[in-house]
């Protein structure tokens, strides 16, 4: 058997290899070049999703406080001399929002002010406003 194998060897063509895996040194250059190919995608993607979160609350924030705009502005017809100041008034799970009304006698400004609740304590701070629309009302006619 070992001339037989001695045989097969001497009958090979000079050269050539039998290259039948990797050698450790080829798994680790290939394995170093994925991570360093890797960490700046990985950091590019979490920057990424961050950022759209941050988008997606602030688009958020701006329909709510439209819609709370539209309200006090149709609410405003029929009843005018009430106050439409609010604090702290839950909008959705956790969107807070605060309307401030200077009660003027025939012309009124009105300031919506809407965040996300960070830190989950139902009071919505400077730190946590993402939007604030303000607009004036004026009266349409006596109540």
């Amino acid at each position: 058997m070992h001339r037989k194998l001695t045989r097969q060897l001497a009958n090979r063509p000079s050269g050539k290899r039998n290259s039948a895996g990797f050698t450790l040194a080829e798994v680790v250059v290939a394995s170093s070049l994925l991570i360093i190919a890797i960490v700046p995608i990985l950091k590019a993607m979490t920057s990424a999703h961050v950022s759209s979160t941050r988008i997606e609350r602030k688009t958020r924030c701006l329909t709510f406080a439209q819609t709370k705009l539209n309200e006090i502005k149709v609410r405003s017809i029929y009843s005018y001399s009430t106050s439409f100041a609010e604090n702290d008034t839950s909008l959705d799970s956790s969107y807070l929002c605060d309307v401030t009304d200077d009660m003027g006698e025939s012309l009124r400004t009105i300031t919506v002010s809407v965040g996300y609740d960070l830190n989950e304590d139902n009071t919505l701070t400077t730190s946590e406003i993402a939007v604030t629309l303000s607009t004036l009302i004026a009266r349409r006619w006596t109540d």
